[in-house]
């Protein structure tokens, strides 16, 4: 089975990673993840310091190096993924979501910063339990958990708006894993930019390493559901 982690990651580095809705050519490669998943792809390069890798349909998604342990020829690749199945990711995101609280809100949001819903959806359940008026004692507020500060820098009138809540918070989420990547942006959403720079990566504070795994953990859920 495909590993979920390294699907969501594979939505969060493109606004949208689609599968050819026409008979997909069958993979050539296998990509070994560290975290243990297996996704099949039909290329890969190099550029720079990053490895980007060619899926179904010539969508290309850039991972970091450390994420990946190895790549292979697929010795059987008519029946190595079930990816060739299915219309297009967005497609496979909305029947697995479709009960899920604020689904086309989440929708929007993800379709407008590029950020994987199922990932939107793991930081909801973390921060506010999809509690829409939630306030932490540090005043973080709403779905998102959004920092005063925070709800400031993007303008909003009314922070415990599920919209603009979700919106602002999934802007934010997009900018701190386009500038840091997925488990830096992460750290940084919950313990701040500032500690992210401060450690070089994701700060050894249990409490944002337990959130990190846990919204991971959430993501694998959230799909196979």
């Amino acid at each position: 089975m495909v590993d979920v982690r390294a699907l969501a990651l594979a939505g969060l580095f493109t606004a949208s990673v689609l599968i050819s809705p026409a008979a997909a050519p069958t993979s050539r490669e296998l990509v070994y993840f560290t975290s243990g998943g297996v996704i099949p792809v039909t290329g890969h390069r190099t550029d720079g310091d990053d490895i980007v890798l060619v899926f179904h349909g010539d969508a290309e998604v850039r991972f970091d190096p450390t994420l990946i342990d190895r790549i292979e020829l697929d010795p059987n690749p008519r029946y190595s993924t079930r990816l060739a199945r299915v219309e297009s990711y967005q497609t496979y995101v909305k029947s697995r979501l479709l009960s899920k609280p604020y689904e086309d809100v989440v929708q929007q949001a993800s379709e407008a910063h590029g950020v994987d819903p199922f990932l939107i959806h793991s930081v909801i359940e973390t921060e506010s339990n999809y509690s829409a008026t939630a306030r932490s004692s540090r005043g973080a507020m709403g779905l998102m958990q959004l920092m005063p500060a925070i709800a400031t820098e993007y303008a909003l009138e009314d922070p415990y708006d599920p919209q603009t809540n979700i919106d602002a918070g999934t802007r934010h989420l997009g900018r701190l894993i386009e500038r840091y990547g997925i488990a830096n942006g992460l750290a940084a959403y919950n313990a701040g930019e500032g500690s992210v720079r401060r450690f070089n990566g994701i700060p050894p504070y249990p409490e944002t390493r337990r959130y990190i795994t846990r919204i991971l953990d959430l993501v694998d859920a959230n799909q196979a559901n």
